[in-house]
């Protein structure tokens, strides 16, 4: 990976780091775009916090977003995960093959 996909997997783990903003994020994979206002009812958290947590993923490349008169709405954007993935899949092999040779050594 070269420096700027670093630092693009490294937001998005800090972003996903919160269980707020997992929830979220997962809540708009499954039910698709909505409004703050909607993710402020099914969070349990305040409406400035629900924007706040949006915003950091949205910085990290994880949400679109887009305003329709006052509201704002947000979206999981499918490729945002790529770097993740893309990371998960190398260290994945690498541990994968080391639990096998471990397993090889213990017979």
């Amino acid at each position: 990976m070269n420096q700027n996909q670093d630092q693009v997997t490294d937001a998005q783990f800090k972003a996903l780091s919160d269980g707020t903003r997992r929830a979220l994020l997962e809540y708009l994979v499954r039910e698709g775009e909505r409004s703050v206002h909607a993710l402020t009812a099914i969070s349990g958290v305040s409406q400035p916090m629900v924007s706040r947590h949006m915003a950091k993923l949205k910085q990290a490349g994880l949400v679109t977003m887009r305003r329709a008169g006052r509201e704002t709405h947000y979206a999981a954007r499918a490729k945002g995960m790529a770097p993740l993935v893309q990371w998960m899949a190398l260290y994945g092999a690498l541990w994968s093959q080391r639990f096998t040779a471990l397993e090889r050594l213990g017979g």
